[in-house]
């Protein structure tokens, strides 16, 4: 109410001002002259143009009346007296001055004058920081929060609609109740947790978790992403952290969700932060002073709940007790989550009677409930495609590949020696893969390209969900990685460019079991990467801090991990060369083999008199496709 006032009257100052000044012929140059002065200007015959304006009498005149001086002018300005002057026109005749004569100002365009500035700035300090109900009003009010707010009956997600989550939604239900039965938490002196920050992969559903959360306590739900909070602006990132609590604590009890909070949580002290992005700590501080300053109202609490796939990075001061008081983890579902997401899917769309969930949630090991959504979507459209009546579990396994691998590109055309390579090194790294004790079941080989550059692939599909690889496992995997060059070797006498992809990921596969894991009996149990994303992977090794003699011992292990192995998938498919060939003959006529043709190809040939086999162990986690 006070700035109301004080912008009424300055505004009034201000349009005194304007009238006053920017109004005034001052502005242009004119001069004010008196009366008597005006008349004797006439009798000399120094004007040469006037305007009658009631009292108000301006125009132009010569400044003396020299032969010299008739073309220098200036402007004037006059008032006459009340009761008007009845001889100056005709004086005016008599000079031979031009004379106009308009009618004097009203009242009313005196206020209107007034009205339509004044009217103008109120729009304006209306606008600009008027207060609206809604979050983000105001044309101008770029500090004001852009958070969608979502009414408790219109979220429509409950945990029904969740799966493969049971143990995030077993934590999360205790927020429910502190939500709806406050002061039976706080009755024995217990304070109500502050925030919850939801940590896992891209596509495991952190934001529908918060959404869901929000529909079961049937809340008023604000959800807004980081980035949201930060602009160009010095101090609009802190503005917009005070309006959001501030409409959450309005209508409290509520939760307030921040997605991908590591756009404003970032550390402070890392070197390559300190002082770099001063609005962003501004935003960040603010944050961590809004959390701290939630006003212990038992009746009306709030939580603030967070989504990020990198943890790591998050500012200490954020994860400390008393701020996100709960940690939930949420990673890629299990064989059972997987089922249950495919269920929830599924709902809607019209299966075949003979498709089996249980086997489409077995083929789909590594799946995000983001993927599962994606797949089932694409299995429904290949489905209508053929114009068939319901969805077959060959249209979800052809969606999975395509998810996976990306389109056939059937319309491109390999020559023969292409397509022999091709077959050659898709086949090698099948039968390594059925050779390998720790190996995963081969389900398909195909040689049709893909969008995604591959110009054939081997999908192998494990028998159960693994967490934990021995280094056994991970030498199986390194084997199969490099079964394609093998037997390009074996079979064609010559390698070709088909294995760069498979020769990049088990570089980078025996690097890891040297720097991270502490397989190479040559260097020890020691760790020589440096810290790498939690979730989403991808950071280079740091190997700053080592001596080269030390980086040369790294390479030396990982060069002789990748030939053992190299030398071994050779050895495994000299054994089976009669297999290898008979099962390029028969991917070259079909083009895609199922994996059972694989093992009866084995079968079929024995293995050279010496050699031996060992048994089968078990399956590790899906490998993914492996392109030529």
């Amino acid at each position: 109410m006070t700035f109301g006032f004080s912008f009424f009257f300055t505004s009034l100052l201000v349009i005194w001002l304007f009238q006053q000044f920017m109004a005034s012929p001052l502005l242009f140059q004119a001069l004010d002259i008196p009366y008597s002065d005006f008349r004797a200007r006439v009798k000399a015959g120094q004007l040469v143009e006037v305007t009658i304006g009631g009292q108000r009498i301006t125009g132009e005149m010569r400044k003396s009346a020299a032969v010299s001086d008739r073309d220098k002018t200036i402007s004037f300005d006059t008032v006459a007296p009340p009761d008007g002057d009845p001889r100056l026109l005709d004086e005016l005749d008599a000079a031979g001055v031009k004379y106009r004569v308009t009618p004097a100002a009203s009242p009313i365009g005196e206020v209107i004058s007034w009205l339509l500035p004044l009217n103008l700035l109120g729009f304006l300090w209306y606008t600009a920081y008027g207060r609206t109900e809604a979050v983000g009003g105001g044309i101008i009010g770029v500090g004001r929060s852009r958070a969608t707010k979502v009414a408790p009956e219109e979220v429509g997600v409950t945990y029904e609609d969740l799966g493969g989550a049971d143990e995030a939604i077993a934590e999360l239900r205790e927020i429910i109740q502190f939500l709806k039965t406050p002061a039976q938490f706080a009755r024995l002196g217990g304070k109500i947790p502050k925030g919850v920050l939801l940590v896992g992969p891209p596509g495991t559903g952190k934001t529908l978790i918060a959404k869901a959360t929000a529909g079961e306590a049937h809340v008023p739900f604000f959800e807004m992403s980081g980035s949201e909070f930060v602009e160009m602006f010095v101090g609009v990132g802190a503005a917009r952290v005070r309006d959001l609590f501030e409409h959450a604590r309005r209508v409290a009890p509520a939760i307030v969700f921040i997605d991908e909070i590591d756009a404003v949580g970032q550390s402070r002290g890392t070197p390559l932060r300190l002082g770099a992005n001063e609005e962003r700590e501004q935003t960040l501080n603010q944050l961590l002073a809004e959390i701290d300053g939630f006003k212990a109202d038992v009746a009306r609490p709030v939580i603030i709940m967070a989504a990020t796939n990198r943890p790591e990075v998050l500012d200490p001061a954020l994860l400390r007790a008393g701020r996100f008081d709960r940690q939930v983890v949420l990673g890629n579902p299990d064989l059972v989550g997987r089922e249950q997401i495919l269920r929830i899917h599924t709902r809607t769309i019209k299966l075949a009677s003979n498709f089996d969930l249980t086997r489409a949630a077995r083929v789909t090991p590594g799946f995000s409930g983001a993927d599962l959504a994606n797949v089932v979507n694409e299995a429904a459209l290949l489905a209508a495609r053929r114009s068939g009546d319901a969805v077959a579990f060959a249209d979800f396994e052809t969606a999975m590949e395509r998810v996976v691998a990306g389109l056939e590109k059937r319309t491109r055309v390999m020559n023969e020696l292409e397509r022999r390579a091709v077959a050659c090194h898709e086949c090698g790294h099948a039968l390594v893969a059925q050779l390998v004790p720790h190996g995963d079941p081969v389900s398909k080989v195909s040689i049709v390209p893909r969008s995604r550059g591959a110009l054939g692939y081997t999908l192998q599909m494990p028998a159960e969900d693994r967490y934990l690889l021995t280094a056994e496992q991970l030498e199986d995997r390194l084997a199969v990685m490099l079964g394609g060059r093998a037997a390009e070797k074996i079979v064609l006498g010559t390698i070709s460019t088909g294995a760069s992809d498979d020769i990049q990921r088990a570089t980078e596969l025996a690097r890891r079991m040297v720097t991270e894991f502490g397989m190479s009996e040559k260097l020890g149990s020691v760790r020589y990467a440096g810290p790498q994303l939690q979730f989403l992977g991808g950071a280079p090794a740091d190997m700053s801090q080592l001596s080269p003699h030390t980086r040369d011992a790294i390479d030396s292990e990982v060069q002789r991990i990748v030939d053992t192995q190299y030398a071994r998938a050779q050895r495994l498919l000299n054994e089976r060369r009669a297999a290898l060939e008979s099962l390029m003959a028969q991917l070259l006529k079909s083009e895609t083999l199922d994996g059972s043709v694989v093992r009866l190809a084995l079968e079929g040939h024995q293995q050279r008199p010496g050699t031996e086999v060992l048994p089968r162990g078990e399956a590790r986690q899906r490998q993914p496709l492996l392109p030529a």
